[in-house]
């Protein structure tokens, strides 16, 4: 079975973009972007989320670079769902607490396609950080390589 191919994320000023169609439905995809031990199978090393709600928190952690805290800003199955992380240096932030200054939102989208779904994400907040053109940079690497790894992780158990 060959991966879906799908174009690189995208930077628009302070904005990060991607939208990807992957060859599964909508709840395969949305259990892939809200169940922490799929997340932690594309998203980082680990994942840890106290419950599927706005204002629930987690935390998404990477053996790298340590674990930064999240919170559930949108929540609204299986259609969207959108998680503010404090994304600054590691061990800089309280490691249990989203510090909005040093946060970026990123909000994904689901939407049913002949085939199967799209995906869309679209992350906001970078003009807050010390060097935000680098870490618009960085995100938009991270999307891409990330969403690559959704696809094959939730394309290899259709």
């Amino acid at each position: 079975m060959t991966m879906t191919d799908n174009p690189p994320a995208v930077a628009d000023g302070f904005v990060v973009r991607r939208s990807i169609d992957i060859a599964a439905g909508i709840d395969r995809v949305w259990a892939a972007v809200t169940q922490p031990d799929l997340i932690a199978q594309w998203f980082g090393d680990r994942c840890r989320l106290d419950s599927l709600e706005v204002g629930a928190g987690g935390a998404f952690g990477w053996d790298d670079a340590g674990d930064f805290p999240f919170r559930i800003e949108e929540f609204d199955p299986p259609r969207a769902i959108a998680y503010r992380w404090s994304n600054a240096v590691a061990g800089a932030l309280d490691p249990l607490q989203v510090v909005d200054a040093h946060s970026t939102l990123f909000r994904f989208t689901l939407e049913e396609r002949p085939g199967g779904t799209r995906l869309t994400v679209v992350e906001t907040g970078f003009e807050s950080h010390e060097r935000p053109d680098a870490v618009v940079e960085d995100h938009r690497q991270g999307w891409t390589s990330e969403l690559d790894e959704l696809v094959a992780l939730v394309e290899g158990a259709a």
